[in-house]
């Protein structure tokens, strides 16, 4: 893996960019924010994928494989951490005396010429950035912004303003999220994750801390979440506005109803009131919405334009999309990777099956996480009728002695409900063997597990 290295001075001007590693979501974010800024692009992926299409679409050059030959002469190249340090690319570049930045320090480079908003948290951070986002140009702003996934109604995940605010979402993955210029931080969680990296709970939550401190003139966090709670304990920032279900939250969520495909609820702020009905399902997004409209007022928004501006939110790309139905069976994909998201996802599914089964297929995201996480992604894919379950999906990680999927399906409790498969055909077929009309199948995970939803349809549809 790269890491980081923030001793290195940005040049003044990127000039042409070379991105090795550009599909991912980080990656291709900021391709496609330097290409609206216009920058010539060009990169490699190991495999295409949709963010490579769009990418080439806007004017970059991609190749597929890692290679020497792919480097051309640019003049700034940039990286991620999911590369090795023996990539040819990254070495030729680094021979030649091309600067090597990695994408987080570019980042944090384009996103100091704004008033930065950094949204930041285990999970709900892509949706809660794409609400800012969408509910600010609601308001007549105009923000750049790079989000982990697309949002909907601008089919993209990254783009360039002309307005004050710079919106992110913020990796804490590694810790980069410290090196950010940000106004305000948005914390919509503190589960713990990345203990690979971290060590333990309490360095992450103390990573979070130092995070929130740093910001200038506002921190919004969960007045819920058990860590965000604690996080909140350790800040010395004069500026807190918390959001949740708590009697003393800022912006308060009450009278929620979250049974059926569109959540309904309040939020109370300085003694006033609004209702809101957001066009997706789920308590969770009653919360990431609550967290939106407090970053909202927290600006100076007035708060029922706020709720307004966020209730237009119509979603991200890979948070339960549907993707089609075949002989009365929904198929539906989310982007949900940790447990305490899995969860969440299965809880807002569940609520909109109603009487028919839920059926997921499961793709377990790291084996770090897996190795750490496999008793609670079991409770949290309990939610479900019937599990699918693939292989781990390595990621930037080697594979670990001993860590595979039975790590999960071993500590299941209902074995009979419970079906690891050895590949994504047998998936399909399984999937489709078990589902009848009216129910659910959910693909699941961070990887590449989203590409096997043609495959889904098509096995219904036989």
């Amino acid at each position: 893996m790269i890491k980081p290295d923030y001793s290195q001075s940005i040049p003044a001007d990127l000039g042409a960019i070379h991105f090795i590693g550009i599909g991912g979501s980080g990656m291709s974010g900021i391709a496609r924010l330097v290409l609206a800024m216009g920058h010539r692009v060009t990169g490699s992926d190991v495999r295409e994928s949709p963010n490579i299409a769009q990418l080439r679409e806007l004017g970059a050059e991609i190749f597929i494989g890692h290679d020497a030959s792919n480097l051309g002469n640019p003049d700034t190249v940039v990286v991620t951490s999911a590369l090795w340090p023996t990539n040819p690319e990254m070495l030729l570049a680094l021979e030649k005396g091309i600067p090597v930045l990695h994408r987080s320090a570019v980042l944090a480079h384009l996103a100091s010429k704004g008033k930065l908003i950094a949204v930041a948290g285990a999970h709900g951070k892509t949706t809660s950035t794409g609400m800012v986002v969408s509910a600010l140009k609601r308001l007549g702003g105009d923000p750049s912004f790079v989000n982990g996934g697309v949002i909907q109604e601008y089919d993209a995940s990254a783009g360039f303003g002309r307005g004050e605010h710079f919106v992110i979402e913020a990796d804490e993955s590694d810790s980069s999220f410290l090196h950010y210029k940000t106004e305000v931080t948005l914390i919509t969680n503190v589960d713990p994750d990345h203990l690979d990296h971290f060590g333990s709970l309490e360095a992450f939550e103390g990573e979070f801390i130092k995070f929130a401190n740093a910001a200038g003139s506002l921190v919004v966090i969960s007045s819920d979440d058990p860590g965000a709670v604690r996080v909140t304990a350790g800040l010395e920032h004069p500026r807190i506005f918390t959001f949740g279900e708590s009697p003393g939250a800022t912006v308060r969520l009450v009278a929620i109803e979250a049974g059926g495909p569109r959540v309904k609820f309040e939020l109370e702020y300085l003694g006033h009131r609004a209702e809101l009905e957001l066009a997706i399902a789920g308590k969770h997004n009653a919360l990431n919405a609550a967290g939106a409209v407090a970053v909202l007022v927290g600006i100076g928004y007035d708060f029922e334009s706020s709720c307004a501006a966020v209730q237009g939110f119509s979603g991200t790309v890979r948070r339960f999309e549907l993707h089609g139905t075949k002989r009365g069976v929904r198929v539906y994909d989310d982007f949900a990777h940790h447990p305490t998201e899995v969860a969440a996802a299965l809880s807002g599914a569940r609520a909109v099956v109603g009487s028919g089964k839920l059926i997921t297929v499961f793709q377990p995201h790291l084996y770090s996480r897996t190795r750490i996480f496999s008793e609670e992604f079991a409770r949290a894919l309990e939610l479900s009728d019937e599990i699918v379950l693939l292989d781990i999906y390595g990621a930037r990680e080697d594979p670990e002695p001993g860590v595979t999927k039975d790590l999960i399906s071993e500590k299941f409790v209902d074995s009979s409900r419970m079906h690891p498969v050895e590949n994504w055909d047998q998936a399909c077929v399984e999937a489709a063997s078990i589902a009848q009309d009216g129910d659910f199948i959910i693909t699941m995970g961070c990887g590449d597990v989203y590409k096997m939803v043609p495959g889904l349809l098509s096995a219904l549809e036989k």
